[in-house]
């Protein structure tokens, strides 16, 4: 079933009762609505005047339901997770702990290995990518280092942000020209919904195999959710496509940006919803962290075999 992703943008009541999330606002004269909660993956709460009961967020929380919360400026600031979301959580934390530094090298370069592939596969879905650019990006995809010493990562980066929207001078940053606003609303549901498998997968997302900023909470989240980036930049080449108004983060935009969890994701050839999909891939890093497997299970955005690990 693929897990619902729920907005609320203006004031409201939220509450449960028989397992339900029951939904009223202020000045609606219609009867409470109601969603199940199981059915639920990702809620944002963009209004400051929401008002939610503690019992749902208990129940919210049992059914690793991801809690996320905006500022003023209508930008997520804050994910809510369980403490506990796998019966051998000691287990699988100690395995994450005690994981050797060739180990975590070893994880980063296929990390970075198949996020550069499907950044390739991205551009090479666009129009005009010339070829001396798709050479250089699958070089640097076959030649990324344990560790990725040689920061093939960053090189990528470069290239990949200066042909992907066809933009003059586009520059990527959290605080540039648009549509990197819409770039970092689509990651930070990203981020949450990597969060959330990494949770469900009895791991801590503090302690990253790459990332290691003592102020990041989310180190871990933000390695795992590398490869799954080039899927939110091609869905924002669409949104930006069909609409050149994008200075502002409409609802409209949001909802288009909210679909990031139900996108198709393909790994090992089997098609998934990419909030599905996150949880193989973290299940598949657990296995590695427990010495049971050796290899992370990334989504491939390219069909070819040219794009193949």
């Amino acid at each position: 079933m693929i897990k619902r992703t729920l907005l609320f943008g203006n004031p409201a009541y939220l509450k449960t009762k028989n397992q339900q999330l029951l939904v009223r606002y202020p000045d609606d004269e219609l009867p409470e609505r109601s969603v199940p909660i199981e059915d639920i993956g990702v809620i944002i709460l963009e209004h400051p005047q929401i008002t939610i009961s503690n019992r749902l967020l208990d129940l919210l929380t049992q059914k690793n339901v991801v809690l996320v919360t905006c500022d003023q400026q209508h930008l997520p600031t804050a994910i809510m997770l369980p403490m506990h979301g796998h019966t051998a959580y000691n287990e699988r934390l100690r395995h994450q702990l005690e994981a050797s530094l060739p180990l975590k090298k070893n994880l980063w370069q296929q990390t970075v290995e198949r996020k550069i592939k499907n950044q390739l596969a991205v551009l090479l879905e666009g129009e005009g990518t010339p070829l001396r650019v798709s050479n250089k990006m699958l070089k640097l995809s076959n030649t990324v280092l344990s560790g990725d010493t040689q920061n093939n990562e960053g090189q990528a980066a470069a290239i990949y942000w200066e042909n992907i929207f066809n933009i003059p001078e586009f520059t990527r940053g959290r605080k540039e020209n648009a549509p990197n606003n819409l770039l970092n609303y689509g990651y930070a549901i990203l981020r949450a919904v990597c969060a959330r498998a990494i949770i469900g997968s009895g791991m801590l997302p503090a302690l990253g195999i790459f990332h290691a900023n003592k102020y990041n909470a989310f180190c871990l989240a933000d390695d795992i959710m590398e490869p799954y980036r080039p899927y939110v930049d091609a869905l924002v080449r669409d949104i930006i496509r069909e609409d050149t108004m994008v200075d502002e983060l409409t609802p409209h935009l949001k909802q288009q940006l909210l679909r990031i969890p139900a996108l198709d994701v393909v790994i090992e050839g089997k098609k998934s919803p990419l909030l599905v999909a996150m949880s193989r891939t973290t299940s598949s890093l657990s296995d590695c962290f427990a010495g049971v497997a050796r290899k992370i299970n990334y989504p491939d955005y390219g069909s070819g075999s040219v794009f193949k690990a």
